[in-house]
C-alpha cells in the first residue's frame, strides 16, 4: 500500500510502497476514502523539517533538553548517533480520515466490514491507503453524512473538547482568536451552544468565513473593530470565554485574552501559540486560563487508545470517542457545516506536490482533503480466510494410574463464581470419593465462602502451591474466559489432570499455548465444559435416532438473550465476544450428534447487535446451522433443535421433551421444570477417568476441533466470506 512520509532530518515528503498493517485484536482495519490534512499541526511540521539544524533546535527547546540529558547520561557520541538515527527516519503524517471497515479484529462486535468509520490518532489514521484503527479511536459514520464531511471528525474532537474545557453557557459571549480550521469549528460549535462569537484574525477572508458560519462580528486583532464588537455585546464587561485557536510566535493573542475577557473570564489554550503571561493583566482579572488536550479524555493514556479500555460514563462523560460521535452527529444534523470550509480535494497520488503548494503558499486553504482511489479487480480476490486446527501431540509422558476406590479423587477449583458454585459444586459436594482439596480465588472472601460452603480442606489465594501439591489429582479452572488458557496451560506442565470451562481458548494463538504444553509436558488429560452431550434426554434421543447412512441437516436455535448492564460477558475486548464465550457449547453439541468435526464454517451477523448465523459443513455432506440470537422474545425456550437426515427427525425443546419421529415414534416424557443440561453426567464421567486413569470423555481432537471451529466463526465475521478449517499434519 502507499503511504505518506516525511524525512525530519532532510525535509523530504514521500508516497512510500510500505506493508499492509496487521489486523489485530482490538481494532479495525480501514481502507481510507478522505483523510484530512491539517493545515496549522502538519504544516507546522512540514515547516520545522525544511529548517536548519539550528532552527530545528529553536523551534523545540524541549527535544533539546532531552537531548541534553541523554548527553550527560550517555555521552556525546551514542546521543549523536541516537538523534541522528531518529532524525533521518521517515514519519508518518496525518490524524483525521473517514474509510471503510476491510477487516475486523477479534474482539470487535460495533462495526462490520464495509462500514463507514472516521477514525482518529495520529498514529492510526493516517495519510496512508489502509490503518489499523482501536476501538476508542473510530466511531461509525451516522447515515446519510458524506465520507469527506465524516473525515473532518478528528480536528472537529479537537475544536469541541477546546469548547467544552471553555464550560460555555446559554447566552454568554466568546472571543475566538484564530480562525483557521479549528476556530471555524469553534465558531460554529459555540454558536449551536447558543452562544454570541467574536472572531480575531488577520485574514479577512477568514474573518468573512466565520461571520457566513455564525460568527457576531469578526476583524483583524490589532484593530478597533474587534474591541468595539465585544464591548457591544457585552455591555463593556468583556467576553465570558476565550479561545486561542492560533499559532505563531506573537504573544498578542494572550495579551488580547486578557484585555478583551471579562473579570474571572476563562482562557482556552487549543492551539498552540506563545503563551508568556502578563502576569499583572491576569492577576488583577484572575483570569482562569485552561489547556485543552487534543481530542478529549483517554487521549495519551495507552489502556484507552490502545487496549479500548473506556472511562465509565458516569465519570468520564465525554471522552476521545465520544467526542468523535458527537461530532458527527451534529455535522450529519446540519448543526455544524464543514463543507465551506473545504478549500481543495487532492489525488492521494498528488500528496506531495499538495503539501509543496500549502508550503510554498501557493495553494491558501483554510481545509484540504486527499481523495483516495476506490479498491479495483486489479488487487485481484482476497486470499480466502481459514483457521488452523493443530494436530494434537502424544501424550507420552504422564501416565494415567487407576486409584483403589478407598482413595478419593482429590479435586482443586481455580475459581468459585456464579457457575462454579451453582453448576458443579453442588453435584462434586455430594458425590462419593471425591475429596475437595483447595480452592484459589483472586479474593480472600469468596474462597472462604466456597470453602464453608462446600467443605473445601482449605482455601487460599495462592495458584502455584495448589499446582505444586502433588495430593491434588484434577485441577478445576472456572474463572474469566480470558484466562482459560494459560492457567490450563500452567496446569497441564504441572502434570494435573485439568477440567476447564469453555471456552478453552480465545484465540488460535492461545490454543496452540495449550497444545504446546501437552507436547511438552506429555500431559493430555484434558476436558472441557462441553455439558450439553452428557445430557440425558439428548443421549436417549441420539440413540433412539440411530446411525445414519446418508448427510443430514441440523438446525439449532440458541434465545440467549440480553445480558445486563455490568455483565463482565460485555468486557469484549478482553473476554471475546459471547458466542466466543458460549458458542463452543452449540457446536460441540452439533459435532456430537453428526459423529464428525466440521471442515468449514460461515458465519453472518445481523448488523448492530450480537445476532448471528453459523453453518458448519461436515466430512459427509451434513450441515448445522446455529442461530445465536439476543433480540428473541424472554418467554420463549432457550434452546430448541432439530436433526433431520435418513427420513428421521429428532427434536429438543430445550432440555425439557424431546422426540424421534421415523419408522417409529418416540416421545419423552416431560422432565421436570428444572433442565438437566448434563452437568452431573459429565462430571461422572471425568471423576471416573480421574479414578480409573481411563480415556477422558471427550477426545483432546474433538475438544480442539470444536475450539478451532469456535474461533472461525468470529474470523468468518471479519472477512465476510466461508472459513476453512484446516487441519495441520
Amino acid at each position: 500500500m502507499k503511504q505518506v512520509v516525511q524525512n525530519y532530518k532532510s525535509g523530504e515528503l514521500a508516497v512510500l510502497d510500505v506493508p499492509v498493517p496487521g489486523c489485530k485484536p482490538g481494532g479495525v482495519l480501514v481502507r481510507s476514502a478522505y483523510s484530512l490534512i491539517s493545515t496549522g499541526t502538519e504544516l507546522m511540521k512540514v515547516s520545522e523539517a525544511g529548517m536548519s539544524m539550528l532552527g530545528k533546535a529553536r523551534s523545540r527547546p524541549d527535544q533539546v533538553a532531552k537531548v541534553m540529558q541523554s548527553v550527560a547520561t550517555n555521552g556525546l557520541p551514542a546521543t549523536y548517533r541516537k538523534v541522528m538515527g531518529k532524525l533521518d527516519s521517515y514519519t508518518p503524517l496525518g490524524y483525521s480520515l473517514c474509510g471503510v471497515v476491510e477487516q475486523v479484529g477479534a474482539g470487535i462486535d460495533d462495526v462490520k466490514v464495509g462500514d463507514l468509520v472516521a477514525c482518529a490518532g495520529n498514529e492510526h489514521a493516517l495519510h496512508a491507503e489502509l490503518n489499523w484503527v482501536p476501538k476508542n479511536l473510530y466511531a461509525p459514520v451516522p447515515e446519510g453524512l458524506a465520507p469527506q464531511h465524516a473525515a473532518f471528525g478528528t480536528v472537529g474532537s479537537i475544536a469541541m473538547q477546546g469548547v467544552r474545557q471553555g464550560e460555555p453557557q446559554l447566552g454568554e459571549v466568546a472571543l475566538v482568536i484564530g480562525l483557521g480550521l479549528i476556530g471555524q469549528l469553534v465558531v460554529q460549535l459555540l454558536t449551536a451552544a447558543g452562544v454570541r462569537v467574536v472572531g480575531a484574525d488577520p485574514d479577512p477572508a477568514r474573518c468573512e468565513l466565520a461571520e457566513r458560519l455564525g460568527a457576531a462580528a469578526c476583524g483583524d486583532p490589532s484593530s478597533a473593530a474587534v474591541e468595539a464588537a465585544v464591548a457591544e455585546l457585552t455591555d463593556g464587561h468583556g467576553v465570558d470565554q476565550v479561545f486561542l485557536a492560533a499559532g505563531g510566535g506573537s504573544n498578542q493573542p494572550v495579551e488580547l485574552a486578557a484585555h478583551l475577557a471579562r473579570d474571572r473570564g476563562r482562557v482556552v489554550d487549543i492551539g498552540k501559540c506563545r503563551l508568556d503571561l502578563p502576569w499583572n493583566a491576569y492577576y488583577e482579572k484572575e483570569l482562569d486560563v485552561r489547556f485543552s488536550r487534543s481530542y478529549g479524555p483517554g487521549r495519551y493514556d495507552p489502556s484507552y487508545e490502545l487496549e479500548g479500555r473506556d472511562y465509565p460514563i458516569g465519570y468520564v462523560r465525554w471522552t476521545e470517542r465520544r467526542n468523535l460521535a458527537c461530532f458527527l452527529d451534529l455535522v450529519a444534523r446540519g448543526r455544524v457545516d464543514v463543507e465551506p470550509l473545504v478549500s481543495h480535494i487532492a489525488d492521494f497520488d498528488d500528496a506531495v506536490e499538495t503539501y509543496q503548494r500549502l508550503k510554498d503558499g501557493e495553494l491558501k486553504a483554510v481545509a484540504v482533503l486527499f481523495r483516495y482511489p476506490e479498491q479495483t479487480e486489479e488487487a485481484g480476490e482476497p486470499e480466502a480466510p481459514s483457521v488452523a486446527v493443530p494436530a494434537v501431540p502424544a501424550a507420552t509422558k504422564v501416565s494415567a494410574q487407576a486409584r483403589s476406590a478407598k482413595t478419593p479423587v482429590r479435586l482443586a477449583f481455580v475459581g468459585a463464581g456464579n457457575y462454579a458454585t451453582s453448576m458443579l459444586l453442588p453435584h462434586l459436594a455430594r458425590r462419593e470419593g471425591v475429596e475437595l482439596a483447595t480452592v484459589v480465588t483472586t479474593t480472600a472472601l469468596s474462597g472462604a465462602n466456597a470453602q464453608r460452603k462446600f467443605g473445601f480442606a482449605q482455601a487460599t489465594t495462592d495458584l502455584d502451591a495448589v499446582l505444586g501439591d502433588k495430593s491434588v489429582d484434577a485441577v478445576f479452572v472456572v474463572t474469566r474466559h480470558s484466562s482459560h488458557a494459560e492457567l490450563t496451560r500452567q496446569a497441564l506442565l504441572a502434570g494435573k489432570t485439568v477440567f476447564v470451562e469453555k471456552p478453552l481458548a480465545l484465540t488460535e494463538d492461545e490454543l496452540a499455548g495449550v497444545l504446546a504444553a501437552v507436547e511438552e509436558s506429555g500431559n493430555d488429560r484434558l476436558q472441557v465444559g462441553f455439558n450439553r452431550r452428557f445430557a440425558p434426554l439428548l443421549t436417549e434421543a441420539k440413540e433412539r435416532f440411530g446411525a445414519r447412512t446418508g448427510p443430514a441437516n441440523l438446525r439449532y436455535l440458541v434465545n440467549a438473550g440480553k445480558l445486563q448492564h455490568g455483565s463482565w460477558y460485555l468486557q469484549q475486548g478482553a473476554e471475546g465476544s459471547r458466542f466466543a464465550g458460549e458458542g463452543g457449547h452449540f457446536i460441540d453439541t452439533a459435532s456430537w450428534l453428526l459423529d464428525a468435526d466440521p471442515v468449514s464454517v460461515y458465519a453472518t451477523a445481523a448488523p448492530g447487535n450480537e445476532d448471528l448465523q453459523a453453518v458448519l459443513r461436515y466430512p459427509d455432506g451434513s450441515t448445522a446451522t446455529i442461530s445465536y440470537v439476543t433480540t428473541g422474545a424472554s418467554g420463549f425456550p432457550k434452546e430448541t433443535l432439530d436433526l433431520v437426515g435418513d427420513g428421521k427427525v429428532l427434536r429438543l425443546d430445550d432440555f425439557v421433551r424431546a422426540s424421534v419421529h421415523g419408522p417409529k415414534k418416540w416421545v419423552s416424557s416431560r422432565l421436570p421444570k428444572a433442565r438437566d443440561k448434563g452437568q452431573n453426567a459429565e462430571l461422572a464421567a471425568f471423576v471416573k477417568a480421574v479414578r480409573t486413569g481411563g480415556p477422558m470423555p471427550v477426545p483432546l481432537e474433538s475438544l480442539v476441533a470444536t475450539t478451532a471451529a469456535t474461533l472461525a466463526v468470529g474470523t468468518g465475521l471479519a472477512a465476510g466470506a466461508p472459513v476453512t478449517l484446516a487441519r495441520t499434519p
